[in-house]
């Protein structure tokens, strides 16, 4: 039995400890991500390319994706309505 929260990031499945975030996942996954995550170099996004803060909490079967800036405003751009 496991006693982990299920999460993706960039589609990998981790475990995650209850009250963690966003940015905690990423860490597990890969920390040279999380710095530049924090740093800005990187952006996280959920699955629909949704910009999300890296505060967010995890909850089960989330879904986050380490992406580039530039990779995420050319995902919101797709999604405005002009």
């Amino acid at each position: 039995m496991t006693s982990g929260i299920p999460v993706f990031v960039n589609g990998t499945r981790i475990e995650i400890a209850p009250g963690a975030t966003a940015l905690d996942a990423v860490s597990r996954w890969d920390p040279v991500a999380a710095r530049l995550l924090e740093s800005g170099g990187r952006t996280l996004t959920d699955s629909r390319g949704l910009r999300l803060d890296a505060a967010t909490p995890v909850y089960p079967g989330a879904i986050f994706r380490v992406v580039g800036t530039r990779d995420a405003d050319a995902a919101s751009a797709d999604t405005d309505e002009s």
